[in-house]
């Protein structure tokens, strides 16, 4: 009862924490720090969207291997692209996006706020007259929303790649206009707008919880690991939380994929 407890209170106070955020980025008073914003999505841009990129791709062939060998098992190779539509698309590339943003950006945003926690800067600033929870986080929140959709929509195109390399440059068992074809008959500009959504919605999550376990980090360098790693299990949790509802949500009633009934 006791844990059951606890984890009730940590939710609350995470949710009450990021709400904070939510409302100085909605209304406006982050865009007092916009400089501290840009410098942010500069940092995400050069330090963690070259390692996103990979790892999607190497998930974009997985699932073009997947998609070759198993439609070939039921003879119908031709369809293969359908099953990398709907993988890439739907799951894959959204779970390989707030996957990375774990374990690369909420991380690494854990490890800088709990670091000026420890080291007294955050009550410096509270000192000097600033909203550390202003400056600090809802400024990290405004600079990943400006360019993480852009990076998501690129990350999928990456994603599409590693499937088409893997049908039909590496195991060869369709042609390119044939792979294609299919390809782009099993999805929808709805669909990917939907994956947007579950992709940004996952990306969010990550960043809140990683800015409230990093600004209220304690105990000196040993909090600030442990405080990494509760992040860390906690996004985890959260990521395939939102996985499942999103997918139901957006595709649970209507599959929308070109099968007959």
């Amino acid at each position: 009862m006791l844990a059951l407890r606890n984890g009730i209170e940590l939710v609350g106070e995470i949710l009450h924490f990021s709400w904070s955020i939510i409302v100085r980025v909605l209304t406006g008073r982050v865009l007092r720090f916009f400089g501290e914003a840009v410098r942010q999505a500069g940092v995400f841009i050069t330090g963690s969207v070259g390692v996103i990129f990979l790892m999607v791709f190497a998930l974009g062939l997985q699932c073009g291997i997947q998609a070759a060998y198993g439609v070939q098992a039921v003879g119908a190779p031709s369809v293969s692209g359908a099953f990398t539509a709907l993988c890439n698309l739907r799951e894959v590339a959204p779970y390989a996006f707030g996957y990375m943003m774990a374990a690369k950006v909420g991380t690494g945003i854990v490890a800088e706020l709990g670091a000026m926690r420890i080291s007294d800067e955050i009550d410096a600033l509270e000192v000097m007259g600033f909203d550390p929870v202003n400056f600090l986080a809802a400024t990290r929140l405004l600079g990943m929303m400006v360019v993480l959709p852009f990076v998501f929509v690129i990350a999928m195109g990456v994603a599409f790649a590693g499937s088409y390399v893997a049908v039909v440059i590496q195991i060869a068992r369709v042609s390119p206009a044939a792979y294609l074809e299919i390809f782009w008959v099993f999805q929808t500009p709805t669909d990917l707008v939907f994956s947007l959504v579950k992709g940004m919605t996952m990306s969010g999550f990550v960043i809140l919880v990683a800015c409230y376990f990093g600004y209220n980090a304690s105990g000196g360098p040993v909090g600030v690991g442990t405080a990494t790693a509760r992040s860390m299990a906690v996004n985890i949790v959260g990521i395939h939380a939102i996985g499942l509802l999103t997918t139901q949500l957006f595709w649970g009633g209507d599959p929308r994929s070109p099968v007959g009934g």
